[in-house]
């Protein structure tokens, strides 16, 4: 991959999206490996959004919903 940019996304979950965010990727993570298949990349899925640093987000007053 010399001479690409990685693309990244940042999404922000509440408490309750994060939980079912893992609680899904460990019943993939599960499956797999009932199966005796790979789950190396579900593994280091679950790792980065556990790992990850939470940020405090700016709540606007005026902002329209």
């Amino acid at each position: 991959m010399l001479g690409s940019k990685l693309e990244q996304k940042t999404i922000g979950f509440d408490a309750y999206e994060e939980g079912a965010v893992i609680e899904g990727l460990n019943k993939i993570r599960t499956e797999k490996l009932e199966k005796d298949e790979c789950a190396d990349f579900v593994n280091d899925l679950l790792l980065k959004i556990i790992q990850t640093p939470s940020k405090k987000a700016r709540v606007r007053s005026d902002e329209a919903r």
